[in-house]
């Protein structure tokens, strides 16, 4: 079990048959932030693209799921940032130009991840559709129905979502290169 420090005493992982690698994980808060931002974005993202083939009886049904998981990522992912502050990630010995690029694509994720639901908020908010989280709690918007800024907060929130698209694209590739032809433990830090 991790500490709070996020450097925590190694677990074993199976790697070809029976060769165990002792491997220093993330925090148990680390990983747990991680899988759960991680299963809502998946969610989220294909229910976010998808909504313009709704039906129009259905479509705001849709736009409010949508909208109140991304509210979700949001406080998740600024935990997330607080976490990072206080908790450590394991040491790696990747090559220098491997940590430097996994630093900047995970960075990238998480500047995407605040930016993109707060964009979204603010978008709808501006098209007059102000959020009530999963229909259930009205959400102060600092932003009230304002036509002229609505499509550029649609624009930015619409843009930031592809390029994450990217960006996770290139980190499951990092996955595959890792776990599947290198076959190192770098996945299991995340286990």
């Amino acid at each position: 079990m991790s500490d709070v420090s996020g450097v925590g005493p190694p677990h074993s992982a199976m790697q070809g048959g029976d060769t165990v690698i002792r491997v220093a994980p993330y925090s148990a808060r680390s990983r747990l932030l991680h899988w759960i931002v991680a299963v809502l974005v998946l969610a989220t993202w294909p229910l976010g693209f998808f909504i313009q083939f709704t039906k129009n009886e259905v479509m705001l049904d849709f736009y409010l799921i949508h909208e109140s998981l991304g509210f979700l990522v949001l406080w998740l992912m600024l935990l997330r940032v607080g976490n990072r502050l206080v908790s450590r990630p394991p040491q790696s010995d990747a090559p220098a130009f491997e940590r430097m690029a996994a630093t900047t694509v995970h960075g990238l994720m998480y500047a995407l991840l605040i930016v993109m639901p707060i964009s979204g908020f603010l978008a709808t908010n501006a098209h007059g559709f102000p959020l009530v989280w999963f229909g259930l709690l009205p959400i102060w918007s600092p932003l009230g129905k304002a036509p002229d800024i609505a499509w550029t907060l649609s624009a930015i929130h619409t843009w930031s979502a592809w390029t994450l698209l990217v960006l996770f694209a290139l980190h499951i590739g990092a996955v595959l290169l890792h776990h599947v032809i290198r076959r190192d433990n770098t996945l299991y830090r995340i286990l």
